[in-house]
């Protein structure tokens, strides 16, 4: 099972993952968010997680805000010191809702929950894992666009793509050459175009190829400042929440 921790104390977040750990169920944490706008970001970027433990007092605010701004599939189990949210909790996903400090029984019971809730829909899930499955096997990306310049197209290969950009809600294509081409779509819909084990979209504006990248420096705050082979407009930064991922992808062999 695949989970997200969203906690902004150290501690606690340490405490809930060694409380996992000790339990019979493999449960995998891809990441610890520590804020409403770190994990708004996470979760706009990833596919959605299995589950998500969620402490509702954040250092910027209260984590219901995530959801006035992004819409979370996944079951959710709250995490707080306090009891006054609980009805609020159960209107946005929530199986359970766990006061501090949370016991191993408590723990238990909320995953078996999570158990028989996931039960009854075992076939829909088969079925739908198979097809997601075929769907992947089947995934075919872009090899090339087809740019509009005045009254022509013009092909461009993705392998002379260094990298894409966001501006004014339009996507800017930037060559190895430093040509750079607009096409009138958004950055999400190129990126599910693109083959991912050669570009990775290391925050909300930029998508980075991977022989672009010209050398990786440490940033504040836990985070990556990239360096292309390019001149970019802005510094292209990897958000926290994106660095593990990003350094996997990086170093991963390619087929």
């Amino acid at each position: 099972m695949k989970a997200v921790i969203v906690e902004d104390e150290f501690v606690a977040a340490q405490s809930l993952q060694r409380l996992l750990e000790s339990l019979e169920e493999e449960i995998r944490i891809l990441t610890v968010l520590q804020s409403v706008e770190e994990s708004v970001e996470w979760f706009t970027l990833n596919p959605a997680p299995d589950l998500v433990f969620m402490d509702i007092h954040l250092a910027d605010g209260s984590s219901f805000s995530i959801f006035d701004k992004i819409r979370i599939e996944c079951p959710i189990i709250f995490t707080t010191a306090y009891d006054e949210y609980s009805l609020k909790a159960f209107e946005v996903n929530s199986i359970d809702y766990l006061l501090k400090p949370i016991n191993r029984k408590n723990m238990e019971r909320a995953l078996n929950k999570l158990k028989n809730l996931s039960s009854r829909n075992e076939n829909v899930e088969l079925l739908s894992n198979f097809l997601e499955t075929f769907k992947q096997k089947k995934t075919n990306y872009k090899s090339h666009f087809l740019i509009p310049h005045k009254d022509k197209l013009i092909p461009l290969s993705t392998d002379q793509i260094a990298f894409i950009y966001s501006e004014y809600k339009m996507a800017k294509i930037v060559t190895f050459k430093n040509h750079t081409y607009t096409l009138d779509t958004s950055l999400d819909e190129i990126s599910r175009q693109l083959d991912p084990s050669s570009f990775f979209r290391v925050n909300r504006q930029y998508i980075l190829s991977h022989p672009s990248i010209d050398d990786i420096a440490i940033w504040f705050g836990g985070k990556l400042s990239v360096n292309l082979s390019i001149p970019t407009p802005d510094k292209v930064i990897v958000s926290r929440a994106r660095v593990s991922e990003f350094k996997n992808w990086y170093t991963q062999d390619k087929d």
